[in-house]
């Protein structure tokens, strides 16, 4: 017998094997694909490559193994390594958090010549939202006649009807697939198995030309932005400077912070001939019903996938902040990043949520805010991305002096050419502001009182706002 490493008391899969044993026989295909999401130290994939896929076949193991942060984790991912080796069947490990892994594997597939799996096993995050999000990318995976186990639908760690209970997500994905799939398992057992009755969709994909291509899997940009009356403009801006220069599908998020009715009327009114386009390449959000959405912390910037790749490991991506590149009176001296544009990591971060939320209310004095606390929260946690994506202090105290300015050398210079401008200033200088003969001109927002005197890209901004509600109409 192999040597396989296992820690004796933390088989949470054998009890399941008998069952398994009889749903064999209904995989349609003799050479099985097999994926899984949430492996431990590969017991459950041990026994599919040994049993399931004796006579071939392969199987996709993802697991965050922390992210390698614990002992406890690089542990695991040795003995899972080790254990598939064993079985000398084809098999990968993909250490890292479902949903990266899951969109790696579908833009895979796109391509393949035999696309999709014939099992597909979900035991990962017990969050209900992490575990619907988990079920319906695998159900673009999952070939017809598959079979889709979701363990723990009677986990008794926290109430059923909470959302860190899988069940709440089980049952809506279950009720949003109602018809399409035959269930083998009643609401009594502790997992749910059912077959997939339906053909395959992977979806659509978006090629580099930004048009549509037959049968892939397009999932563009997810922006959210925090605005209440007075950044309604900017955002309006931000949201029309996005569609005009990106291709694919671009999913915007408005956190509601202090919108008017007026206001909302108009962003809906500037967004609307975008959200009509035959190519349907623009989204909008809730339908116009602006007030109704209460998003996520922000969007994945995952156009790019050298900013991906950067803040790989770490929570949050993040450029300095070039007025205070070592942080400010009142916080630890430290890099310290601005919060204007960031890159997140929401599943690692909703793990933490609380105490930032905790944090947050402690600090509701601080000198800037949230960024103060964000700062704080994921001091050691947050990967620096080039300036070029939040491009600060165009124009005005990006070229003055400073000690702590000196760590952005080579940085500033990248600036240049920006992907993102971020108008920083407040909105309406005070006068003291606007006169002090040191800082000139003063650093302000475009659709304030004074401009934004002196910025290289204000041109820029106005002529995007003429495509707005908010443009000077004669």
């Amino acid at each position: 017998m192999p040597a396989y490493q296992f820690t004796p008391t933390q088989d949470w899969f054998s009890h399941n094997i008998d069952h398994w044993k009889a749903l064999f026989p209904l995989v349609p295909s003799a050479k099985p694909r097999v994926l899984e999401i949430g492996s431990w130290e590969g017991r459950s994939a041990v026994f599919l490559l040994e049993i399931l896929c004796r006579d071939g076949g392969e199987i996709v193991c993802i697991d965050n193994f922390d992210l390698f942060h614990t002992e406890a984790g690089q542990e695991r991912y040795r003995k899972m390594q080790h254990n598939l080796e064993l079985t000398g069947k084809k098999s990968r490990i993909m250490p890292q958090f479902s949903t990266p892994a899951l969109m790696t594997i579908l833009t895979e597939e796109i391509s393949a010549a035999v696309p999709g799996f014939d099992w597909i096993y979900v035991d990962g995050s017990h969050e209900a939202d992490d575990t619907l999000r988990d079920g319906e990318l695998v159900w673009r995976l999952a070939r017809k006649g598959a079979i889709v186990i979701f363990d723990d639908y009677l986990w008794d760690k926290e109430p059923e009807d909470s959302m860190h209970h899988p069940k709440r997500g089980i049952d809506a994905f279950l009720l949003l697939h109602q018809g399409e799939y035959g269930r083998f398992t009643d609401p009594l057992h502790y997992q749910v198995v059912f077959r997939k009755l339906t053909d395959m969709r992977i979806g659509f994909l978006i090629d580099n030309a930004g048009s549509k291509t037959d049968e892939g899997f397009g999932y563009g940009i997810n922006i959210a932005l925090t605005v209440d009356s007075a950044y309604a403009v900017g955002a309006v801006v931000t949201i029309r400077s996005i569609a005009d220069s990106t291709a694919g599908r671009r999913s915007f998020y408005i956190v509601d912070c202090g919108l008017s009715k007026h206001d909302k009327e108009k962003l809906a009114a500037s967004v609307g001939d975008l959200s009509q386009r035959s190519d349907d390449d623009f989204c909008r959000v809730a339908g116009r019903e602006l007030d109704e959405v209460d998003g996520a912390l922000l969007g994945e910037a995952g156009h790019d996938t050298r900013i991906a790749n950067r803040a790989s490991g770490k929570a949050v991506g993040a450029a300095f902040d070039v007025g205070h590149p070592m942080g400010h009176e009142g916080v630890a001296k430290r890099p310290y990043f601005n919060a204007g544009v960031m890159l997140l990591d929401l599943s690692r971060i909703r793990q933490g949520i609380e105490k930032l939320l905790e944090l947050g209310e402690r600090m509701k004095s601080s000198k800037f805010r949230d960024q103060d606390v964000l700062n704080l929260h994921f001091a050691d946690d947050w990967m620096p991305f080039g300036l070029e994506w939040n491009a600060q202090g165009l124009g005005t105290y990006a070229r003055y002096p400073s000690d702590d300015r000196k760590c952005l050398q080579g940085q500033l210079e990248r600036m240049k050419d920006p992907a993102i401008v971020h108008f920083t200033g407040p909105v309406h200088p005070s006068l003291v502001e606007v006169l002090n003969p040191w800082v000139e001109p003063p650093t302000a927002k475009p659709w304030g009182y004074v401009g934004a005197p002196g910025h290289p890209f204000e041109n820029e901004w106005q002529l995007v706002l003429g495509k707005t509600e908010w443009r000077l109409k004669s």
